[in-house]
């Protein structure tokens, strides 16, 4: 038996718990809170008491100019949700979000219009606080995709992308961009971009749970990189390089890495390949193909390096932005964004976003259960989801 979990979907400003079943891999739909817009990320507190979520009102032909952060209580008997005090206002969009290992301040990933990090205090009761200023002369790169905390809780790490040259201004290089992080304040970064980031665009990464050891998500390239910690810092090539994709020449123009996860015991990484191009057949616009798979790779535990165990397919055909792990490793589930249209035999059947359930065996591959479809009708999308440990 394992403890009590909850599971928490996003779709725009709609936030769903669910209980867990982890035996079974089963889910059972509770209650929806409202936010103050769209969910972009969450992120809870290290006592798992509260739950902080960045909203905005992105999207197609929106200015994206109402964007907040809020605390919600999590009840630690249901798993439901309730606001916790007041949102406080963000100056912009936040893509990523993440608390410090002490539950004092959140950090707040922008990246447009205008690269930043925001730091908000956390009061002892869990309420938001006033944000932390940051030196005016602090660089962020060009596109922060994810911003993290390291182990040591000394040191801010943020993902800065970089922009493909599919974009209207050209490939610009990516970066790790790596921060001194006292009393909610940044020094300059330290930045660490192999081959001057061209050609690298970290969008997410991990930390092993007790090595000094780094993987991080390289989006536009499907690649997975390696990095070995020094001290607070990071060696500034990675250690071990490896394809996320099991067949490079299926690759389409929209096939891209995502979120990156370790397994709670440290010996398998997985990672998000996602594709969601289309192609025009007959007057509709329906999947074009390209990998959508969770890719496991087993960690060597004296040299951290990855291997790889499985492509394990996601059960909802396409475009899985957001997976997460339960805290003793043995389920997950994994969150496709929105539909889609795809070529079924002679027909085109719409395939809804959902929640696909695996459970996660001794050597860490993945066994589907079974899909949850989720309602992301009138064009919203399941942008987020995360798993909390309750006991």
């Amino acid at each position: 038996m394992t403890g009590r979990v909850a599971l928490y979907s996003a779709v725009d400003e709609d936030l769903t718990h669910y209980e867990v079943d982890v035996d079974s891999a089963a889910l059972a739909k509770r209650k929806t809170v409202k936010t103050p817009a769209h969910v972009q990320y969450a992120w809870p507190h290290p006592s798992r008491q509260y739950l902080y979520v960045a909203t905005s009102n992105r999207g197609p032909g929106l200015k994206g100019d109402l964007n907040h952060l809020s605390a919600f209580r999590i009840d630690r008997a249901s798993g439901g949700l309730a606001p916790h005090g007041e949102p406080q206002t963000l100056p912009h969009r936040a893509v990523h979000i993440c608390v410090d290992a002490s539950g004092s301040y959140v950090l707040s990933a922008h990246n447009l219009p205008q690269s930043g990090i925001t730091v908000t205090r956390i009061h002892p009761d869990g309420t938001l606080g006033a944000h932390v200023p940051q030196a005016e002369s602090l660089y962020y790169g060009t596109y922060p995709h994810q911003v993290r905390i390291a182990p040591s809780n000394r040191t801010t790490i943020l993902a800065d992308r970089g922009n493909r040259d599919t974009y209207a201004k050209g490939a610009e290089p990516g970066a790790l961009r790596l921060y001194r992080f006292e009393n909610g304040r940044h020094s300059d970064p330290v930045v660490i971009a192999p081959g001057g980031g061209h050609g690298f665009s970290p969008r997410h990464l991990d930390f092993h749970p007790n090595r000094p050891w780094v993987y991080v998500s390289l989006e536009s390239q499907s690649m997975l990189h390696m990095f070995r910690m020094a001290g607070d810092g990071l060696e500034p090539d990675p250690a071990f390089v490896r394809d996320t994709l099991a067949d490079r020449a299926n690759a389409r123009p929209r096939q891209l890495a995502g979120t990156i996860h370790v397994h709670p015991n440290g010996r398998v990484v997985y990672l998000a390949n996602r594709s969601d191009q289309t192609v025009e057949r007959d007057g509709r616009k329906v999947f074009g193909g390209g990998e959508n798979s969770i890719v496991a790779f087993a960690l060597d535990t004296v040299t951290g390096e990855p291997t790889l165990l499985q492509h394990a397919d996601t059960g909802c055909r396409h475009h899985v932005r957001t997976f997460a792990l339960e805290p003793g490793g043995r389920l997950m589930a994994a969150a496709s964004i929105k539909p889609m249209a795809v070529q079924d035999g002679g027909q085109v059947v719409t395939v809804p976003a959902a929640l696909a359930m695996f459970r996660v065996a001794a050597d860490g591959k993945l066994e589907f259960v079974r899909k949850y479809d989720v309602d992301t009708g009138g064009g919203r999308t399941q942008y987020w989801m995360g798993i909390i440990g309750l006991d």
